[in-house]
């Protein structure tokens, strides 16, 4: 049987892909990053009846780089080019059967990248629960993330449920 011994896997730019500290602990430097997830937790977001908004995920969970606002624009501007698997969780609730609709968007550079359409229009609902994923190209310099989500709720208004666990937007970049 033969063994390669290593402690410190390199690419050709001479940076560090993976090392270990010779007890079986590895670390791997820049696989999967940046990465962040952030959640909507510090109060609920009211959604108007038929307007779209952007939803203010305000506490972050973790952030690698610093690329996510949680403060200002609720955006993830990476600053590695590559593709990033981003993905998105709204809940809504109010306490009346009123729901017609639900549509959750992530946006690229302010435009809708992926959609997802929730109709309740023939059996009104009083809450909504979706997940949209997508694999987004990012340059690395001047693309920017962000979650949209707009609600039909004949007429009056819906909110976004200030819960960590329902409410969540995050990223991080593939080895792709």
């Amino acid at each position: 049987m033969s063994n390669i011994l290593v402690n410190t896997i390199k690419d050709t730019g001479n940076n560090t892909l993976l090392s270990s500290d010779g007890s079986g602990n590895i670390t791997t430097s820049n696989l999967n990053k940046p990465a962040f997830e952030a959640h909507l937790a510090t109060s609920d977001q009211i959604l108007t009846d038929n307007v779209e908004a952007k939803v203010q995920f305000n506490t972050e969970v973790f952030d690698t780089d610093g690329c996510y606002d949680n403060a200002t624009n609720y955006r993830f501007t990476p600053t590695v080019a590559g593709k990033y698997f981003v993905y998105a969780t709204f809940r809504v609730a109010n306490n009346q059967s009123s729901l017609e609709y639900f549509t959750a968007n992530i946006k690229k550079n302010g435009s809708i990248y992926k959609k997802l359409i929730q109709d309740d229009r023939n059996n009104y609902g009083f809450q909504a629960s979706v997940t949209i994923t997508a694999i987004v190209d990012m340059n690395g310099t001047t693309d920017y993330l962000e979650g949209f989500a707009q609600a039909g709720v004949q007429g009056s208004s819906i909110n976004l449920k200030s819960d960590d666990k329902c409410n969540s937007f995050g990223a991080y970049k593939i080895g792709a």
